[in-house]
């Protein structure tokens, strides 16, 4: 089995791999990802792949506030998730179907609008986007067109679009955000019972 440098795996095992060969090879798309990712994390000023004296490739980020570097290992699970989403995102090859489950998971609830976002300018680079969520923030960020919800009866799942429901449609037309529609029970058969 063979590492891929160009696109992220499926685990972001490959995440400071990946991350050399778009600095090394795409400097200009790294340097977009190190923009979004100061202004969306606090303090980090700066990421680098570094490859250490044990050959081990590892990502090394910046902090303002610090004179040294964190090392990947030691910097959250939110900052690390959020550099790979920028680095899937910014792909310069976009997949042609990219799914993601709760992207909401380690992020601030903040987070969820630019990242919808994201995944929007993603599809209209030419991939289709598959996003699973329980955040009523993320859903907030979403278009009445790009909802759809699950809902199991007898072993069976059916599939409902928002847009169809006219309720739904006549709330957003009017303002409302889907994920408050969601928590005020409009999205039938959605939650646990």
């Amino acid at each position: 089995m063979s590492i891929s440098i160009k696109h992220l795996s499926e685990s972001g095992d490959n995440l400071p791999l990946v991350a050399q060969y778009l600095h090394e090879q795409h400097s200009r798309v790294f340097e977009k990802i190190l923009s979004t990712m100061t202004r969306r994390v606090p303090g980090i000023a700066s990421v680098e792949p570094i490859l250490m004296s044990d050959g081990y490739l590892t990502l090394r980020f910046m902090d303002g506030s610090f004179k040294t570097p964190f090392l990947d290992r030691y910097v959250s699970d939110g900052t690390i998730k959020m550099f790979a989403y920028l680095v899937l995102l910014y792909d310069p090859r976009p997949h042609p179907l990219l799914c993601v489950e709760e992207p909401e998971n380690q992020l601030y609830p903040q987070l969820m609008v630019e990242l919808a976002e994201e995944f929007r300018m993603y599809s209209n680079r030419g991939g289709q986007v598959l996003v699973s969520t329980h955040s009523p923030d993320f859903l907030n960020a979403a278009e009445l067109d790009e909802v759809c919800w699950l809902v199991k009866r007898e072993g069976c799942t059916e599939i409902h679009r928002a847009k169809d429901n006219a309720q739904i449609a006549a709330y957003f037309a009017e303002g409302d955000q889907l994920g408050y529609l969601w928590k005020q029970g409009f999205f039938t058969g959605v939650d646990p019972q």
